[in-house]
């Protein structure tokens, strides 16, 4: 588990943005999209600030399910401030069950997905996310997007 966690907080650190406006949260969301759309997956791809959603897609095969995990993968990266993967990993490895003893309600899904964007020297500034694939592949998604998009301004 160690090495999970290692890994998943390396993602952390390497992907940080200098900047996230408006119309990069379209251009990751088309990226995402692409890369789905591309590999055949039916999933919904979401990216959110708090309270405001900036791309929403639905590629054939969603179901109204993963609309629901999207919100509560989303809710738990907004809260948290670490992937929706990094969350579920520390916690497993501390063998603590968040549900269990109340601390997270039903609104929050601990389960891989869901992707913080970091903006260097602001912190966590929204979330994207990926539902309807296994919990690491929808997270591997939105790493892979958020890897692609940088090195696309590079």
């Amino acid at each position: 588990m160690s090495d999970l966690i290692t890994t998943l907080e390396e993602q952390e650190r390497d992907l940080v943005l200098d900047t996230f406006t408006h119309d990069d949260a379209w251009e990751l969301g088309l990226v995402l999209r692409g890369i789905a759309a591309d590999a055949g997956h039916g999933v919904g791809i979401d990216i959110r600030r708090p309270g405001l959603r900036l791309f929403r897609a639905a590629l054939p095969g969603i179901t109204p399910d993963q609309d629901v995990w999207i919100d509560r993968k989303a809710a738990l990266v907004l809260r948290m401030e670490a992937s929706s993967a990094l969350v579920d990993a520390r916690l497993s490895a501390a063998g603590v069950d968040p549900a269990a003893i109340g601390w997270l309600g039903p609104e929050y899904a601990v389960t891989g997905g869901s992707f913080p964007i970091r903006v260097r020297g602001v912190g966590v500034v929204a979330a994207a996310t990926a539902s309807g694939l296994s919990s690491m592949e929808d997270h591997e998604l939105v790493v892979a997007g958020i890897r692609a998009f940088l090195e696309g301004r590079r």
